[in-house]
This record gives structure tokens, sequence and C-alpha cells, in this order.
């Protein structure tokens, strides 16, 4: 059987030739191969150690099980598509409202590991049925508003719980951050959210040893005073040692909070697949559910061990376009590094002390940045608001996600923010579609641009513009 570990050497070995790339069944020398793997760990610190922290979890396991989930997928997947799967940012909202209706970590963990089953299931049924099921379950309008809302519905918690923490660092890492992501080039802006990191932390403690401790809210909310940096649990921290495991716990309205990111995670996966088959030249249509059920299979060990739910990475997949160089050898030797880093207690430790003020100005940023990538959907796929049939549905759903409404269905089971909001779209938009005329289906626009004029017998003026597309 093929499991997509035989690797041919690309030329000399060193450098690819002009225009040329590496496959992903070559590689360059070992050498070369473990930097490069060491170079796409990196790629994902930011994003990766960011989730875990703000989702209440052991970055360390998260850093461990992103590597076992990166090994599930390259089997899976017979080493054709290559990717390294993180912990996904998706789910941090989600983390944070079962946490504020009085969840723990188990319940957070119980929650997305039935996500990681839907995800599985719904693999599964795109490898029997096509890619059209997904397209016709959760087309672009739908797939962009749950993204938008699932990001937007962020923006309480940098409000209200990182960014009074500290908020001229917090201010000050906002600008460094997007000075970052604009400014640099290359391999640089893929880190840009790890050089923030890393700009906070220093800045954090530089402030403590010319200001001294800061009177403000900590991590709990209570205003006391408190330094901004807090060491202590680095210097109790071992070197070498497991990361702290736990079961998850099954609750519904937890459950229902998080089973909307299903659509965040089949998209991204698309996405992905789409994007590296582009890159290498190789369709991979064939390999969409199977990279699909990959990834649920590894967010499901990943959270039935207590560690967050995985996905695949858009900086790594600037790192290939960068390089050029696809070879999965490169992603087997980043999993080897991300299981080495889970083996170091020290070093989650000093993830895990990340300032809430540092964690603010990224998060300003990366939130935002969540949600609009829904807009983007909606670009690509040249989703037209103005037809009510699109406007309508995602306009009520993105309202009901980023305002966190609530509908109270009996004493003990209600449905608000992004799990109404999703269901609200997806409802809305087949229920409005199986009632709405014909000349709305066809996605022509209720009004042209510019003009507010109608024809009662032909449809919109739009329609009858030549250069509008059909």
């Amino acid at each position: 059987m093929d499991l997509g570990v035989r690797w041919t050497l690309h030329g000399d070995g060193r450098t690819p030739a002009p225009g040329a790339v590496v496959r992903p069944d070559e590689r360059l020398t070992w050498p070369r191969t473990v930097g490069l793997g060491a170079q796409h760990v990196v790629a994902m610190f930011g994003a990766s150690f960011v989730a875990p922290v703000l989702m209440g979890l052991d970055p360390n396991l998260a850093i461990m099980m992103s590597g076992v989930a990166t090994v599930i997928f390259l089997l899976a997947t017979r080493g054709r598509v290559p990717s390294y799967l993180g912990c996904s940012l998706s789910f941090v909202g989600v983390a944070a409202v079962i946490r504020a209706q009085g969840g723990t970590s188990a319940t957070v963990t119980g929650a997305v590991f039935v996500v990681g089953v839907a995800l599985f299931v719904v693999g599964l049924a795109v490898q029997r049925f096509g890619a059209r099921i997904i397209h016709a379950v959760m087309p672009p309008v739908v797939t962009g508003a749950v993204v938008m809302l699932i990001g937007f519905n962020l923006a309480p918690v940098t409000a209200s719980t990182y960014w009074p923490q500290d908020q001229w660092t917090a201010l000050l890492v906002m600008l460094f951050t997007g000075l970052a992501v604009v400014c640099l080039r290359g391999f640089w802006s893929r880190v840009a959210i790890f050089l923030g990191l890393v700009f906070g932390y220093v800045l954090s403690w530089a402030c403590d040893r010319v200001f001294g401790r800061i009177h403000s809210a900590d991590a709990s909310g209570k205003v006391t005073d408190h330094w901004r940096l807090d060491l202590s649990g680095v210097a109790h921290a071992d070197w070498i040692g497991l990361p702290s495991f736990h079961g998850p716990s099954f609750q519904w309205s937890a459950v229902l909070v998080a089973l909307p990111v299903v659509i965040a995670l089949v998209a991204e996966n698309a996405g992905h697949v789409k994007a590296v088959g582009e890159m290498t030249g190789d369709p991979l249509d064939d390999k969409l559910g199977t990279a699909i059920s990959a990834d649920g299979l590894g967010s499901m060990l990943s959270t039935a061990l207590g560690g967050p739910p995985n996905t695949t990475y858009s900086e790594n997949i600037g790192v290939m376009a960068a390089t050029r160089v696809y070879s999965t050898a490169a992603y087997w030797a980043a999993a080897g590094f991300a299981l080495l880093f889970g083996l170091c207690p020290k070093f989650g430790a000093v993830v895990a002390a990340v300032p809430g003020g540092v964690l603010g100005g990224i998060t300003v940023i990366l939130y935002g940045m969540i949600g609009l990538l829904g807009a983007q959907i909606w670009l690509n796929a040249g989703v037209d608001l103005r037809n009510p049939l699109n406007l309508v549905p995602a306009a009520a759903g993105v309202v009901i996600g980023v305002g966190n409404v609530t509908m109270k269905i009996s004493d003990n089971f209600s449905l608000s923010g992004i799990a109404l909001g999703t269901l609200v779209v997806i409802t809305g938009y087949h229920a409005l579609r199986a009632f709405a005329p014909a000349h709305l289906k066809t996605q022509r626009p209720l009004l042209d641009e510019g003009t507010s004029s109608y024809d009662a017998d032909t449809g919109p003026a739009a329609a009858r513009d030549p250069h509008t597309r059909p």
C-alpha cells in the first residue's frame, strides 16, 4: 500500500531550477527538508498558539496533537496533499460562549469532539457523492455569512476581556502587527502574528521594568495591581514532560453552539485543497472528501484527549508558495518538531504567559480577519447582495451572530449567537429559495447599481443589461 512516504530527490537536492517546483512526492536534501519543516512550524506559531490560550486549553497539548493530526492527514491523503494541521481559530468564540455559560475545558472539548465527528461524516459524504453536495447545502452566500458571524461574534471578547488589561500595550501591538502584515515581504509577512506576539512580550517585560505594576483588570476581570508579564509559571515548569490530558464531557447546549463551525472547517479544507492543487498542477478534487474526513479524525483524537480541534493552515500555503517546495517530507519533519515541542512544558508555560494586553492587540486584527474572510468568500464566488434572496438571510444571520441575540425555547434550552445565526442563514436561505420567484434564483440583482428602475414584466433593469453577469 502506498502511504506517500517515499520521495525521490529533486534535481541535485539543493535548489529548484528556475520555474520548477518540488512536487509532493519529491524532496530536497534531508537537512534542507528538516529546515523547511521547522519553518512551517514557526509559520503557524502565532495563530496556533494563540488559539489554545484563548480557548483556555493546554498549548503544549495543542502543539503535540497538531503534529499527530498532521501525520493522520498525510497518511490519509497518501502524501498527495501537503498540509500542516494546526489549532483552529474558528472555535475561539465557541469556547468563550461555552465558558460564559459555566462550561469547563471538558465541556469545550466535548462540544468540539462532536464537531469533529460531524466533519468526518461530511468528508465521507463528499467521498460518496462528490463536492456538489457541499455546494448544494452550503452555497457561498451561506458559507460566507457563517464565517463572518463566527469572526465578528468574537469582538466582545477582545473589548471586554483582553483590551482592558493593558490598553496601551494592546494599541502598540495592534499597530506593530498591522505594519508587519502589510509592510513585510515573503516568509516574514506569513509570521506577522508571531512577530506581534514577540513584540508584545518584550514590550510588556520592558514596561514592567520601567513603570512597575499596572493597575487594571487581570485575566479574571478583577481590577488589581499586577505585573503585565507573569513568568512564575515558567520557573516552575519542567523541561521535559507530558501535557495535561483530560477527557471530554457532553452538553447539548454546548454542542449546538459549536456545530455551526463545521461550515467554516469545510470551507477552509476545500479552499486549501483547491489552492494546493492549483499550485502543484495536480487536480485534487478526488481528495477533498478524504482531506475533510482526515481533518475530522484528527480533531476527534485531539479533543478526546483534552486538546483543541485542528484545521488546515493558510500560513503554510504561503510558505509553500514562497519556497515553491510542496514536498510532504517537509510536513513530516514539521510534525516531528511539533511532537518535540509538545513534550516541553516550559515552552508551553512561556506561551501561556502571554499578557492579556498583547492578546488584545493581536485579536483585534485576528478576529476581524476571520470575519472578513466571509466577505472574501462572497467576493470570490460573485455573490450578489443586491438580490434579496442572498441579502435577507445573510443580513439576519450576521446581526444575530454579532449581536449574540438569544431565543429562549424552554426554561432549560435556548439558542443564541453563532448557533442561532447559522440556523437562520441556512434555513432562511433554502426556505426563501423554495418560495422565491424564478428571476431571483438566477442570481440577478433586484436593483442595478445607480438606478431604481424595475420592470414588472421582465424583472430588474439590470437583468436587461447585456453587461450584467447572468
